[in-house]
């Protein structure tokens, strides 16, 4: 039997804040690392979630899955029945808009849900129930990406969560605009943003980060991006690092869930 679809949408209207290639960091790496999910999928579905006042970040989805996914089609999803209005004349092959919240309103079960600057307007509390009903949703093998970015797109943090919770962390930035890795702290996702104190997980994550890096300044004579390989390189003796020096090379560092997850209570 199908869920039930609540009368109303589930949740509340953000600032709606976008501008053009705000997310295509998270886009990239997502085309990387799911691509080949979204290729074997009978239904590569994607769903924006949230895209805000313009459709621009649906827009862009679309052209980045589909250089993994030729078969992707995005659908953007808006709480805000004027802002699904607006976005209307942008539908073509492969994109639509439609009005709804966490419910994700859609016949079937996308293979991937974005939810990017969606939650920061929350409490702490509610995160886990956005997400468990959110992965509720995936299709089998699907993902649920969501997190928070700056206005340009320059500094991300994003959750990687499948059907059964959240897998990973991923720090991203422009390393040109990077004084130290705790910069990312401003970014952190709402589960995370209130944990960045003595104590927590992340807290002692974003400390060893830093002293890496500054460790590693040597290598700043040979580009940020030297200096940043050579920083996960050593960060990776004793964290649980996830990814490669194929992405690290892209500014970018992913990191187990289960060792920035916060304490309880």
């Amino acid at each position: 039997m199908a869920p039930r679809t609540p009368s109303r949408p589930v949740g509340t209207v953000t600032r709606g804040t976008t501008n053009p290639n705000r997310l295509r960091r998270m886009d990239r790496w997502i085309a990387a690392t799911h691509g080949a999910a979204l290729r074997r999928s009978p239904d590569p579905l994607a769903v924006d979630l949230g895209y805000g006042a313009a459709p621009w970040t649906a827009v862009e989805l679309l052209v980045r899955l589909r250089t993994a996914a030729p078969h992707a089609r995005v659908v953007g999803v808006e709480i805000d029945p004027a802002r699904v209005a607006a976005a209307k004349p942008y539908e073509r092959e492969g994109l639509a808009f439609r009005h709804g919240g966490f419910e994700v309103p859609l016949p079937g079960r996308p293979a991937l849900i974005r939810a990017a600057n969606v939650l920061r307007q929350y409490d702490e509390e509610q995160v886990a129930a956005v997400w468990e009903r959110l992965c509720g949703r995936l299709a089998p093998g699907g993902l649920l990406v969501e997190g928070t970015c700056d206005e340009i797109g320059r500094r991300h943090v994003w959750v990687a969560l499948g059907p059964e919770g959240p897998r990973t962390v991923t720090f991203a930035t422009r390393l040109g605009s990077l004084d130290r890795p705790s910069d990312l702290a401003e970014r952190l996702p709402k589960a995370l943003i209130h944990r960045n104190v003595r104590g927590e997980p992340v807290h002692a994550f974003l400390r060893d980060f830093d002293r890496a890096w500054a460790a590693a300044a040597p290598y700043a004579s040979y580009g940020a991006r030297q200096r940043w390989i050579r920083t996960v390189r050593d960060l990776a003796a004793d964290w649980p690092v996830a990814d490669r020096p194929a992405r690290w090379r892209q500014g970018e560092v992913t990191v187990r869930w289960e060792a920035l997850a916060p304490r309880q209570g």
